[in-house]
């Protein structure tokens, strides 16, 4: 048997399939087992004989099916969940399909022409997914292949509208692919963070092309091929529960992290999972279902002068729905563009120009929806009229702070609160304000279970692992740590942890503390910035351990980071990369491919927002 317990991602097998092997097989002995692969072993042979019993006009049939390649850049699990819900239609329309990660597709799949589905995600302001990256700068290079208009292509961008470069990557493919002489079959598609039906329509229309072009006879039927429902929730023990059925989690507990003198606050909230069937791996995040300020909705409605329980259809009231349906705060373009024609205001038709694309995003910063109505009022409008920009509102996602095996009727997150003032105005997070001041223990709050193939614990407990979480970022390293001491890991587990003091913001110190006494927690590195005049981060502890790190490294250590994308993240990676770079005597290009390998080999993986 393979080191480590079998789990969907080390196996063909579903997490539920997985679960209930790795129960039975722990209550065997070694006489059993060796008695039950040999079992196995009849059985296959007579799913063999079976098979071969097949008629050769069957097989030819199946070999003469056109074949479909579904190609996915993800970083949190979004993209491949599309991607699988993309496959599954493909397969239940008769067609052959083969699903792959842009991390594994190189040069020499384009030999043959190709019949593609790319499904990839934008990460922040324009960035590929961390795997997608040797991919892209593939296709983009003096190396990309040369392809032909027997290559059929349509892609389907994801990516989040309130960023200045939304879809980028979506979009930066389907025009490589075209320059490269590929045949686009179906526009991209664009879609926002409420994406499902979006990629829905997407996955129907590019197969019924599929369909006429190759004149592929359909094995299957298109109804209820395209449920909503993530194919990756489908195979799992969490399929019940999800972003439009939340499961109602009960706060048992919501206990302030931050001391006195922190001008951060940073709270432990522990939620229950009883009754729910709701599982989870280390890397796993919760996503909640929130509901916006009810002062802020108030105020809104009172800035447009319309009344609480205008009629939006289907028994929908407009407060309700600013409440609990849309997102009521974040500037997108699209509302922008809306409110640019719904105004006819001179300075914000101004700001849409592409010209003033600079001007605009500085403008936004800070800024929010009701900012917008302020400035440029608009008289009359209706509650129709307006919510018609308005995105939903999306779950907010929070990487679990615990381990299932440590606590298996629980689930734990560290959320920082955030609150801030901006032209005038006193801002809070959503979700974040949600959970602090209008939740308390013994109240429910909408959750469910957000998977992340690309955050995992090595499957070989022996495996040493490097982790660096300043803030809120720890929560995740907390749950590996969990993780390890219940199954009793061998392998070396190395921190580094950061904040702004250590008096007020060093976050679960006790525990780290009594890891580290126990022995679990090898080495703990960390950097208060606030604490002495020069500020330190972690990137700073990283290049004091240049050495040791590039030992671990070469060692087969995992190399892990959460937190902040937009700058630590960054910072941490160029630390890594000249650790690599002078340990390794290696030129630029020859580290950063050795970081990409490392990537590719899910050995450096990032949660990062």
């Amino acid at each position: 048997m393979p080191q480590g317990p079998l789990l969907d991602t080390n196996s063909p097998l579903s997490a539920a399939q997985a679960q209930r092997l790795n129960e039975a097989l722990a209550e065997l002995s070694v006489d059993q087992m060796t008695w039950l692969s040999g079992y196995l072993a009849g059985l296959s042979n007579q799913g063999g004989m079976h098979s071969a019993s097949l008629s050769a006009q069957d097989a030819a049939a199946s070999s003469a099916q056109p074949e479909i390649v579904v190609l996915y850049g993800s970083q949190t699990g979004n993209a491949e969940g599309v991607a699988e819900q993309a496959r599954d239609s493909a397969k239940a329309r008769g067609f052959n399909v083969r699903m792959a990660d842009m991390a594994d597709f190189g040069k020499k799949e384009f030999k043959a022409p190709l019949n593609l589905m790319v499904v990839v995600s934008t990460q922040g302001d324009g960035d590929p997914p961390d795997t997608a990256e040797g991919f892209y700068e593939l296709m983009h290079g003096r190396k990309a292949p040369k392809l032909t208009d027997d290559t059929h292509f349509s892609v389907l961008a994801l990516g989040d509208s309130s960023y200045d470069q939304y879809c980028k990557i979506g979009k930066d493919f389907d025009a490589r692919l075209e320059a490269l002489g590929a045949r686009r079959i179906h526009d991209r598609a664009d879609c926002d963070v409420d994406y499902e039906d979006a990629a829905e329509r997407w996955i129907d229309a590019v197969l019924e092309r599929y369909i006429t072009l190759t004149g592929a006879e359909s094995g299957g039927s298109s109804a209820g091929a395209g449920q909503a429902i993530p194919a990756t929730d489908l195979e799992s023990a969490n399929s019940i529960y999800w972003k439009k059925n939340p499961f109602q989690a009960e706060v048992l507990e919501s206990i302030v992290l931050s001391g006195r003198g922190s001008d951060k606050e940073t709270h432990h909230i522990e939620l229950s999972l009883e009754g729910s069937g709701l599982t989870f791996e280390p890397g796993d995040a919760v996503g909640i279902v929130p509901q916006n300020d009810p002062a802020h909705v108030d105020e809104l409605i009172d800035m447009l002068r319309m009344d609480a329980d205008s009629e939006l259809g289907e028994g929908r009231r407009l407060r309700d729905a600013l409440l609990s349906e849309f997102e009521i705060t974040t500037l997108t373009r699209p509302f922008l563009e809306h409110w640019s024609e719904l105004s006819d205001a001179a300075e914000l038709r101004r700001l849409m120009d592409q010209e003033s694309r600079d001007e605009l995003r500085d403008w936004i910063d800070g800024r929010h929806i009701v900012d917008v109505i302020e400035h440029f009022p608009v008289e009359g409008i209706d509650a129709h009229t307006f919510t018609q920009a308005l995105r939903k509102l999306p779950p907010r996602l929070y990487s679990i702070a615990s381990s299932f095996e440590a606590a298996p009727d629980e689930v734990h997150l560290t959320v920082g609160i955030v609150r801030y003032e901006t032209h005038g105005r006193a801002r809070g997070g959503v979700t974040t304000t949600y959970l602090a001041d209008r939740v308390q223990a013994g109240d429910t709050v909408p959750i469910y279970i957000d998977r992340n193939k690309n955050f995992k614990l090595p499957h070989d407990d022996d495996t040493p692992i490097v982790m660096v979480g300043p803030g809120t970022g720890i929560a995740p390293f907390r749950a590996f740590l969990q993780e390890r001491e219940e199954r009793g890991a061998k392998g070396r587990n190395w921190l580094f942890f950061g904040d702004r003091r250590f008096r007020s913001d060093f976050l679960y110190q006790t525990e780290l503390l009594n890891w580290r006494k126990k022995g679990i927690l090898n080495r703990l590195d960390v950097a208060f910035s606030r604490d002495q005049q020069e500020k330190v981060y972690v990137q700073q502890r990283m290049r004091e351990n240049t050495v040791d790190i590039y030992t671990w490294l070469q060692e087969g250590a995992h190399f892990y980071v959460c937190g902040d994308g937009e700058r630590m993240a960054a910072d941490v990676h160029r630390a890594l990369l000249d650790i690599v770079r002078d340990q390794g005597g290696l030129d630029e290009d020859a580290a950063q491919e050795y970081l990409r390998e490392l990537q590719q080999a899910k050995r450096y993986q990032r949660d990062v927002y």
